[in-house]
Parts: C-alpha cells; sequence; structure tokens
C-alpha cells in the first residue's frame, strides 16, 4: 500500500510578489554551463513541479523574468562533460538549446553505445537498424511507455522527452527509449544507546537513517535500486533489488535467505509512500535512451524489523551501511533529492 506525497508550490506565488514589489529575487540564467558537475545535486521536478535551482547556477536579478528553460532546470547531469565509463565528450548543449523546440542546425551531438551494450546482454535492445520496436507502449513485455507521457519518435528512434543531452545512440543504457527503475528507500529513526531518538542540534528534529550503497561504477553513494525487468511488478523489483544490494539475499545460506525474505516482506508490505514517479536526471542518459524510476519509502518505525539485519553489500555495491538523512551528505543522480523530500514528509532533520 502507497501513500502520494502530495506538495504545493510557493515558489511561482513568492516570485509574482516580489515582482509586484520591484524587489529582487533569484532568477536562473541562460546559457553555457562549461563544466555541469555530474556529482552535484540538480534540481529536479517532482509531481510535474520545478524545484528552484542551485545557488551556484543562479544570480541575483531585479526583473521577474525566469530565463532559464524549464526543461534545463532538471536536465543538469544528463550534459556532464564526459560521459561516464568512458572518454567521451558530449557536444555542448547550453540551456537555452536543451528544448527539441528551439530550432538548432548546428547541433551535432556524438554518437556513443558503450561496447558491452553492443554485446546484446538479455537486458538490451538490439541496435535500431536491427529490429523496430514499438514505442510509447508495452511492446513485448517491456514497457516503452513514460511517465513523462507521450516522447517524440524520429527517424525510428526515440527523444528524450527532457531534450537534448549532447550524446546519441543509448550509451551504458540498454533500452531504446525509457530505462525503467525502481529505487527503495528504507529508513528508520537514529536513537541512542536508551533507545531515544537522536535530535539534530540546529533543526532540533529527529535524525532519519537511510540504508546506502557505494557504487562501484563511480563510487558514488546511492539509494540500491535497479532495473525492473521486463513484465516485473514494481513493488517486486524494490523488494528484490534491497535483498540483492543491502542484504546480499543471492549468497545468503537458506536459514539466512528465509529470515531475510520473512522481514524484508513484512516492511514492503508495511505503508509506504510514493515519493517520485518520472524523469531521472542521470548521467547515462541520451538522446535516445533515459532513465525513469519509481522511488518509494519503507520505514522502520520500531527499528525492529530490517534494522536488526546485518547489512551485507550485493554485487553491484561496493559498501553498505546505515546513513543519516542529512543535506550535506552527496548522494549519485537525484536521489538526495527523493530524501529531502522523505525528510520533510517525515519531519525529520534535512
Amino acid at each position: 500500500m502507497v501513500h502520494f506525497s502530495l506538495r504545493r508550490d510557493w515558489i511561482g506565488r513568492i516570485r509574482l510578489a516580489l515582482t509586484l514589489f520591484g524587489l529582487p529575487h533569484t532568477v536562473c540564467t541562460a546559457g553555457f554551463r562549461p563544466a555541469i558537475s555530474c556529482s552535484s545535486t540538480p534540481p529536479l521536478r517532482t509531481d510535474h513541479t520545478i524545484r528552484p535551482p542551485t545557488s551556484s547556477f543562479c544570480s541575483i536579478s531585479s526583473t521577474g523574468v525566469w530565463t532559464m528553460s524549464l526543461l534545463a532546470a532538471h536536465h543538469v547531469k544528463s550534459r556532464c562533460v564526459l560521459y561516464p565509463g568512458s572518454d567521451v565528450k558530449r557536444f555542448p548543449v547550453p540551456d537555452d538549446k536543451v528544448d527539441w523546440n528551439q530550432i538548432w542546425p548546428q547541433y551535432d551531438p556524438v554518437s556513443y553505445t558503450a561496447p558491452i551494450v553492443k554485446k546484446m546482454p538479455e537486458w538490451a535492445d538490439p541496435d535500431i537498424e536491427s529490429f523496430s520496436p514499438q514505442f510509447n507502449t508495452i511492446n513485448d513485455s517491456v514497457d516503452r511507455t513514460s511517465f513523462e507521457g507521450i516522447y517524440k519518435v524520429k527517424e525510428g528512434k526515440p527523444l528524450n522527452p527532457s531534450g537534448r543531452t549532447g550524446v546519441t545512440g543509448r550509451g551504458l543504457l540498454g533500452r531504446w527509449g525509457p530505462n525503467h527503475a525502481a529505487d527503495p528507500i528504507v529508513t528508520r529513526w537514529k536513537v541512542d544507546a536508551k533507545g531515544e531518538r537522536v535530535h539534530h542540534p540546529d533543526s532540533r528534529r529527529p535524525i532519519l537513517q537511510f540504508v546506502s550503497i557505494k557504487r562501484k561504477d563511480c563510487g558514488e553513494w546511492a539509494i540500491p535500486g535497479g532495473m525492473v525487468d521486463p513484465g516485473e511488478q514494481v513493488s517486486l523489483t524494490l523488494q528484490r533489488e534491497f535483498s540483492e544490494e543491502a542484504m546480499n539475499s543471492l549468497s545468503a545460506s537458506t536459514a539466512g535467505r528465509a529470515e531475510i525474505h520473512k522481514r524484508i516482506t513484512n516492511l514492503f508490505n508495511s505503508p509506504g509512500f510514493q515519493v517520485y514517479k518520472g524523469y531521472v536526471d542521470d548521467p547515462r542518459n541520451t538522446d535516445n535512451a533515459w532513465m525513469e524510476t519509481v522511488a518509494v519509502n519503507f520505514h522502520d518505525e520500531s527499528g525492529n524489523s530490517v534494522s536488526e539485519l546485518p547489512l551485507q553489500a550485493g554485487d553491484d555495491a561496493g559498501q553498505v551501511q546505515w546513513v543519516d538523512v542529512d543535506s550535506s551528505f552527496a548522494l549519485y543522480a537525484s536521489h538526495a533529492h527523493f530524501l529531502e523530500l522523505v525528510a520533510t514528509e517525515r519531519k525529520a532533520h534535512w
């Protein structure tokens, strides 16, 4: 059972009020970001609401015009200068040219599909010239629909709904079009030796902890998520990925695997809430392949469920541990934003 997190967007109202009174406010300037950081936390749209950009990309202005396109606002890591796991450099895409509707005849993106994808493992599509998938629908059990709605297809290839990335092909992603993932955010309250909740000295709010893995491919800390298999329900993906990546259930003994399954099943059958569903600003994204996810928070309120099980990193994780939820902790892709939403929902420190 999943409860949906709903939020009111005050940004537009505040901006309008400041504009009416002639006061300066923060807007984003269009143009190049020659050194976009792939490890920084970008702004991200949640339930079709654009969150304000970070201060590093903004300037103070007395005008009331937001010159940065809404697409560019949550399309930052997808334009990293260097494509991950390679020496391929993206064609530079300025903020005002992200949108496909902007005419840009000079656009000359680099074509790149990683060698591992070209070997056609079971999780990857063939080359687009070799088959003709049906996009914007479920095709041979592969979900090619997007949470963002109907996406365009040009010359047989799907177009990233968030705009240009500077790279065509699939990069490290297996599917043409949306590549669906699921991110289970498992949390508990941080407690002291007496079992009392620990409150942050500044915010005075209780501190949440979440299960985090250190990715082997890039060394960044992340939520232990993974790809949704063809025909698989997202709820099963959430449970499977957490079991494999954070508990290493695949290498556990028969008795250990049964105990892990019992506790995780109980937790994942408990009330949780959907934190986010949609496009993910991921450094692996290309013009023709992109990440989308469903992030769901499962909270061990009493601390006697999965909190009592020893964490053990699976094959895809270098390390795994309980980490305090805090805005200063750098995370992969858009995961920090997901945790901010969890902290807000649970009235915890951020």
